[in-house]
């Protein structure tokens, strides 16, 4: 299997997997109580970081792998465009998810982390789709 494919399949599945936590997992924490909702977060926490995190760090190995293959527009753009979700998770998302307190209202820990979310949500479409356009129009590197 080439880097190519190997690419347009990380992109597509950290793609998926960003608007399921967009559109179902984060607005669903309100559905928990208040005091579950701190346990249920631990454990949410520590269950997608098993998925997310190596799907991550294999995205990232890959885009520096095609940037040693060809260097071009694509390649560097989408090394900036994971770093900047990698910028995000672990300045952004990381201290709001640690903020998380059953003291505090649902509603105000949803509405950031949805509101910030959006970003890394665009940003994930984006790679997929340049990904797909790439694999699409037949470029080979």
């Amino acid at each position: 299997m080439d880097l190519q494919i190997i690419r347009l399949l990380l992109d597509f599945g950290l793609m998926v997997l960003i608007w399921v936590v967009q559109l179902v997992i984060y607005p669903g924490l309100c559905y928990y109580k208040n005091e579950d909702l701190g346990n249920w977060h631990k454990i949410y926490t520590g269950r997608i970081g098993l998925i997310v995190g190596p799907l991550m760090i294999a995205q990232l190995v890959v885009s520096i792998l095609q940037i040693w293959e060809v260097q071009n527009y694509y390649t560097w753009g989408s090394l900036l465009v994971i770093l900047m979700i990698w910028i995000l998770t672990f300045l952004v998302f990381v201290p709001l998810h640690n903020s998380i307190d059953p003291n505090k209202s649902c509603e105000e820990i949803t509405n950031s982390l949805v509101q910030k979310n959006w970003w890394r949500t665009f940003l994930w479409s984006v790679l997929f789709l340049g990904s797909l356009g790439l694999k699409i129009s037949g470029y080979n590197f």
